[in-house]
């Protein structure tokens, strides 16, 4: 008997399989558990406190960063959500209400 993993997105142990995919009752996520394992064993990434980040994970800066091209920079405290991370020196990929799509360096933030 296959073990079904938790949702990656709320952590439910509810997940059921429909065709090729993975599917969580109680967020509606639906992933391919083949994808969600190759991404993990090829970008290990760690927060400032060495907590491991994962795609759709939520942050919270923990710097004031300026911002190339804008009079004001993103304030510490921010709460980032649904992260994607990326292979390279700035290995969060994201969307800042109020800035739009940046790319942040994860000794900059915390997991929230």
């Amino acid at each position: 008997m296959n073990t079904i993993p938790p949702c990656p997105r709320c952590e439910s142990v509810y997940a059921y399989e429909m065709d090729a995919l993975l599917v969580c009752p109680e967020c509606g996520h639906e992933w391919n558990q083949e994808e969600i394992e190759e991404e993990t064993l090829a970008i290990v990434v760690k927060d400032s406190n060495g907590n491991i980040l994962q795609n759709g994970d939520s942050v919270i800066v923990i710097k004031n960063l300026p911002v190339k091209g804008s009079p004001k920079g993103i304030k510490s405290g921010t709460k980032v959500r649904n992260i994607k991370l990326v292979d390279g020196d700035h290995n969060i990929d994201c969307k800042i209400e109020g800035f739009g799509a940046m790319a942040l360096k994860s000794e900059f933030v915390k997991k929230s």
